[in-house]
């Protein structure tokens, strides 16, 4: 029945076109609404549980929440792999499953396994984060917001708060993602002198503060006529109000909370920083939905993005940072090398067949099998991007192979004096099976591409389906619309006979001394499959070619104890070095942790900073990307104390090459680990920066109870480190004190004067209270102060 479609084509014509109308109809619509993205749009079930708990050393973390949440979520069905890192108060546990599971279901099941063990964790952490990983993780476009009438607070809460609302309100946008600036804190910095005469510590005077600073829900009353509510209203009406808050003491009298310390309406204490060319800025990324076009949303933005400027005239927002603008490039590429390869693929066509309506007649099949694989793309959820534009590209001249073959043998019938009618329907029979073999052996080829296991399965199904989808309605068209047209389009032009051409003589010759020397042909045959082989193992190989997008990203990293004006300096000093470069544009550097900003995220502590060097088109560069980045390696590596890398395509940081090394025994691994480093670094010269984690030691204060005086006095481990904790950076989020502001809640934050946390003496007289209400210690009389190294 296969074979003999061609002939009910064309004694039926209506049904064929009628079919490809609609087709290419709905190809069009459907390419309208293809989203064009950098990459192709892919699940990949990663779920990653973040924990904070300020202030606790990773050792710590390790023990109390890291190792709990292992095991809690090793028996979650389709788990693969389990690997976690911890830093200063932050635990990151990461869980990859199996690629054929549901992403909603990972989280979900990930997400019951903490809820599980949640009593059995630290109450001093915060709510754990259950959330899967976007590996394409970075904002669409990124804009610096300045004022001249705004502060840094104010210009951080405009960003916050009107322009996220405004964005998020964009279809298509899944998140507005502040970087840089302040939040706005009230601080409350006691003086511990104070706080050691009157015998209270910084924990109860935030517990107290959290107690009386409130409005509460009271009920619901009925007086008269009317239901009314009932509300008890406690808070404090301004910043001053709040200073004349009574605390009470062990001893029944009470004081102002002004005279304990001052308290200011500030900002508060910054742990994140964004620059743009070494000047401060507040920034924000927007960050695309899954299944929305880069371009779209990016257009969207900026649309919105001129109405708030308009809004508000004081403010400018400029953007300092896009990846549009390279899917833009690739995907312009990709549409100018489809219509250079369609119009080569007519004039090579024409060239051999020398008929203007034949040449026409083949040159339909590439219009006819695109534009429905544009629909079919769609409806699979599909998008334009590098891999399905590749898949496009590559399979233009094939989309014409089936209709060369179909109408040279009908031009052949037709020069035995055939009509085009008669000749149509013989020459489409004739070769029926051959075309129908010879399409479905390219899509056997290429279909299997797309069940490749791995993420890199994931990201070439698209490729894959694409390219077998095309050739299909290729075939389609080769047995349909092509007889068809070549029966109705063509003109009888008589019997006549003509001669080889130049090339046809060329060939039958080659073709004959190679049947007649088959054992020299199939030797070079072999000789050149052989050659193909050694050769490609020469090849580097890697997941994805590095491009010239003239975005380069760079990673730094500080050693253990670096604040966060240290890393500031060196991302300046940096900075300052990347401008002189001819081939630089701009550079953006951001750090820290704290903060709202998604680059900040990848900088996961205050030591370590992401800079994005934007370079200048490459038409106006004298060096490509990568050789930018190799020449600037001598001096960035001479710079002390300091890791880097350059992050592959402009993309998220990681490393070309990984080793994780685990056992029981923490020291053995490390010392294994150091030994590994110095082997690999002198004896392995393609890998570079090649560094080990576990060199790294962090400077800390350490507080080791008495146990025997602690427990005479009845003082817990637990009190204790609420105490210091408080008293040094103050209680977890959802403990603090707010203070109702008109438009939002403002943390009230506890915690010792600046000055003197920089005092070891400081934490000796510390008052802890005993299990006697009203009674107080120092420090010193239950714990052992004294300065250590631990862990990173």
């Amino acid at each position: 029945m296969a074979l003999n479609i061609s002939a009910w084509a064309i004694r039926k014509p209506i049904p064929s076109l009628v079919l490809f109308v609609v087709l290419t109809a709905l190809g069009i619509v459907h390419f309208r609404s293809l989203p064009v993205t950098q990459m192709p749009n892919i699940d990949v079930p990663i779920v990653m549980v973040s924990i904070s708990q300020p202030g606790a050393a990773p050792s710590e973390l390790e023990t109390q929440i890291t190792k709990k949440v292992e095991n809690a979520v090793a028996g979650v069905s389709g788990v693969k792999h389990i690997t976690s890192s911890l830093s200063e108060g932050s635990s990151v546990t990461t869980i990859e499953f199996h690629l054929e599971t549901a992403v909603d279901r990972a989280v979900n099941d990930t997400r019951d396994a903490v809820t599980k063990i949640r009593t059995e964790l630290p109450q001093a952490i915060e709510e754990p984060l259950i959330q899967r990983v976007d590996i394409e993780g970075l904002p669409i476009v990124t804009y610096a917001v300045a004022s001249p009438t705004m502060n840094a607070e104010e210009l951080s809460w405009f960003v916050d708060d009107t322009v996220a609302r405004t964005l998020q309100g964009i279809r298509g946008v899944a998140q507005v993602k502040r970087e840089g600036g302040v939040d706005r804190e009230i601080r409350v910095a006691l003086d511990p002198d104070r706080l050691m005469s009157l015998g209270i510590t910084a924990a109860e005077v935030s517990r107290q503060l959290r107690a009386t600073n409130l409005d509460v829900s009271g009920g619901r009353g009925e007086v008269g006529t009317q239901e009314q509510s009932i509300r008890t209203l406690a808070g404090a009406a301004s910043v001053d109000d709040l200073a004349e808050t009574r605390i009470v003491l062990s001893n029944g009298r009470y004081v102002r909370l002004k005279d304990l310390g001052t308290v200011t309406d500030g900002a508060a204490e910054q742990r994140v920083f964004a620059r743009l060319d070494g000047r401060p800025v507040v920034a924000f990324g927007v960050y695309r939905a899954k299944g929305f076009s880069d371009v779209v949303v990016y257009d969207r933005t900026e649309a919105e993005v001129k109405k708030l400027l308009a809004a508000h005239p004081d403010v400018s927002i400029t953007m300092i940072d896009t990846t549009v603008r390279y899917t833009k490039a690739d995907y312009e590429s990709a549409m100018h090398t489809l219509i250079e390869g369609a119009i080569l693929a007519v004039i090579v066509v024409f060239l051999f067949l020398r008929d203007w309506r034949a040449t026409l007649i083949t040159t339909l099949a590439i219009p006819l099998s695109i534009l429905p694989t544009f629909w079919v793309m769609d409806a699979l959820g599909f998008s334009l991007n590098a891999v399905s534009l590749l898949a496009i590209t590559l399979v233009t001249g094939i989309l014409v192979d089936d209709a060369i073959v179909e109408i040279e043998n009908i031009v052949r019938h037709m020069r035995q004096g055939k009509s085009p009618y008669r000749a149509a329907i013989e020459a489409a029979d004739e070769i029926g099976l051959a075309v129908v073999a010879t399409t479905l052996t390219i899509a056997a080829v290429f279909v299997p591409v797309s069940f490749m296991g791995g993420i890199a399965g994931q990201y070439f199904k698209q490729f894959g389906i694409t390219v077998a989808v095309a050739v299909l309605f290729s075939l389609a068209v080769a047995r349909l619309i092509t007889p068809l047209m070549a029966a109705y389009f063509l003109r009888d032009h008589g019997h006549r006979e003509t001669g080889d051409g130049f090339i046809m003589r060329h060939y039958v010759r080659l073709l004959g001394w190679s049947v007649r020397h088959r054992f020299v042909t199939i030797a070079m045959g072999f000789g050149v499959f052989a050659g193909t082989i050694f050769l490609s193992t020469l090849l580097p190989s890697g997941f994805l070619p590095t491009n010239d997008i003239s975005r380069s990203m760079l990673s730094i990293e500080m050693p253990p104890g670096t604040t966060i004006a240290e890393t500031q300096a060196v991302s300046d000093r940096i900075t300052a070095d990347l401008l002189k470069q001819p081939e630089v544009a701009s550079v953006y550097a951001t750090a820290g942790t704290g903060g709202q900003g998604g680059m900040a995220m990848m900088a996961s502590e205050v030591r370590k900073a992401t800079i994005v060097v934007n370079l200048k088109p490459r038409h106006e560069r004298s060096v490509d990307q990568k050789t930018f980045e190799t020449r600037l390696h001598d001096d960035l590596a001479a710079l002390p104390d300091m890791r880097f890398t350059w992050s592959p395509n402009g993309q998220a940081a990681q490393r070309g090459f990984s080793m994780i090394l685990s056992g029981n025994d923490g020291e053995a691994v490390e010392q294994a680990a150091l030994k590994l480093e110095k082997e690999v670094r002198d004896h392995v010269p393609t890998l570079a920066n090649v560094v080990s984690s576990a060199a790294l030691d962090r400077p800390e204060i350490r507080i080791v109870p008495k146990l025997d005086q602690a427990a005479q006095l009845g003082v817990s481990v637990d009190t204790i480190a609420e105490t210091v904790r408080i008293a040094t950076i103050g209680d977890i989020a959802a403990n603090l004190a707010k203070f109702s502001a008109k438009d939002r809640q403002i943390d009230i934050r506890v915690q010792m004067d600046e000055r003197a946390r920089a005092k070891l003496a400081t934490f000796d007289a510390l008052k802890v209270p005993t299990s006697k209400p009203g009674v107080s210690v120092p420090l010193s009389s239950v714990a052992d102060v004294s300065f250590g190294k631990g862990p990173t």
